[in-house]
Parts: C-alpha cells; structure tokens; sequence
C-alpha cells in the first residue's frame, strides 16, 4: 500500500474568523496555518488566499505573494490553488492561479447547489476550458468531485483529451447539495473511478476524520483543514489546521500506515 499523502485546506472561502479565531486571511496567518500542517505531516497545501479583511479573492497577485511566502518557510511542500473562485466569476478570473505554473490546481467537474440561491457553476465548456488550460500549463489537476455523476463527466472527457492519465481525484463528501458522507457513498465513489487512478478523501464536517479513516484503510488519501471542519472532536475547536493533520497521522499509526514525504508525494501523483 503507498504511504498516505495529507492534503490540509487551510482556509476555503467560506469559512471565517467567526467560526474558528485561528481561520488565516493574512499572508503570515497563511504561512502560519502552513507550517503547522507541514510540521504535522501534510505534504500538499490546498490554497485559497484572501484579503486582510477575509474577502476571498482569486486575484494572481495575491496568490503569488502568499505561494512565495509558504515557499520561503516550507520549499518542498506542494501548492495546489484552488480555481474554485467565487459564484459570479468567470473563467479566466478563477484560473488566474495557474498562471502561476503551480504543480497542481483544482478542477471542479459539475455544478452544485450550494444552498439557498447559490449555485457553483462549472459547464461542460468550463471543465474543457480548464482541462485544457492545465494541460498547456503541464499542471496536474486534482479532480473535485461532489457527486458520482461528476465522475462520469470527469471520465467522459478524459477520453476526449480535456484531462489527463493517470487522473487524481477528489472526493469532497458531505456538502449540502452534494453526495453524502457516509460510508456507502465513499464506497460508491471509490468504486468508479478507473484502477490506475488516486484519490484523496475531504469529509466536510463530522464526516472529516471517519471518512479520513476509510481512505487510509482503503489505500487512499485524505485532505483536512479549516476549508472543512474547524473542529478537533465534537464542540472542542481546533487549534490550528496542524491539530488536524496530526489527528490523521494518529490514525494513520493505528492502521501502520506510514505518511509521505513531499518528494514521496510527488512521485506518487506523478508530478515533475
């Protein structure tokens, strides 16, 4: 079994200082949150950036200071922005993170309601779009997926050349509007996508750390961070997003499975 990478999403552009005090907006916050994840034992950052005052922003500039900052602290972690951006964006606006040439972006296959009057709009055009925009740019997406049927999508158009083998997908579980977090959803979802494919498991809520537990039984690997869950157990908040990965890495043991290095990350999802 390969050892188990640890995704930390360190901010999302939902969460706030209102839900947990340690929720980085600042570009220190950030490399903050980072560090504590990579001392902990996560070898890929999922990167959202805001402004100082928490407004979320897709803006490449921004991106590139907070990237350099995490870099000069941690060298060898794995950035991966997210193209997730804001409802009402377009295109272009949510890419402008891979102008950036990272190793790896998200590439979200299907449209969500996110609730109330907010939907997450990502076209058939849009996922070709971004596919094909990662494969000019040699970016290595990981394929967010809510449900099964973005899987489909996600497959459908790897055979029309918009993504790439050998896929790596995302399993984001227990989102409203989404596919559940329990255990026979995951199982569901593990069991469709193709045999030399990857996947890494974010259960959004109470279902962060059983369904990191799956994942880590099952051979896969698993994202945590204040993007999903501001919580160490139930009530009790999280320190900080390395209070998370270390709970992971705690379960990790019980199961002997040992975690990867950012070069063993990287050989693994066949970056570089």
């Amino acid at each position: 079994m390969e050892k188990l990478i640890i995704t930390a999403a360190i901010c999302g552009a939902e969460v706030l200082k209102e839900h947990n005090p340690a929720v980085p907006y600042t570009v220190e916050e950030c490399v903050r949150e980072a560090k504590s994840a990579y001392d902990a034992g996560a070898s890929i950052i999922h990167l959202h950036v805001r402004r100082d005052d928490g407004t979320p922003t897709q803006d490449k500039e921004r991106f590139r200071v907070v990237i350099e900052a995490i870099k000069k602290e941690i060298p060898d972690v794995i950035i991966q922005p997210s193209t997730g951006g804001a409802v009402g964006m377009t295109n272009d606006e949510r890419l402008q993170p891979t102008e950036l040439n990272p190793e790896m972006a998200t590439l979200d296959c299907g449209t969500l309601n996110f609730g109330g009057d907010d939907i997450f709009e990502n076209t058939e055009n849009t996922i070709k779009y971004f596919g094909k925009k990662m494969i000019e740019r040699g970016i290595k997406p990981e394929l967010e997926v809510f449900d099964k049927s973005m899987i489909d999508m996600a497959l459908r158009l790897h055979k029309k050349g918009f993504i790439q083998s050998p896929m790596h997908f995302d399993f984001v579980m227990g989102v409203n509007g989404g596919i559940t977090g329990e255990l026979r959803d995951f199982v569901f979802l593990r069991g469709s996508i193709p045999a030399d494919s990857t996947y890494t498991v974010a259960g959004i809520g109470r279902f962060e750390f059983p369904l990191a537990v799956a994942a880590i039984v099952d051979g896969g690997h698993v994202r945590v961070g204040f993007e999903d869950n501001v919580f160490i157990s139930k009530g009790v908040l999280a320190k900080s997003n390395g209070e998370l990965v270390e709970k992971v890495v705690r379960l990790a043991n019980e199961f002997q499975r040992p975690i990867a290095t950012p070069t063993e990350a990287r050989k693994i999802l066949g970056l570089g």
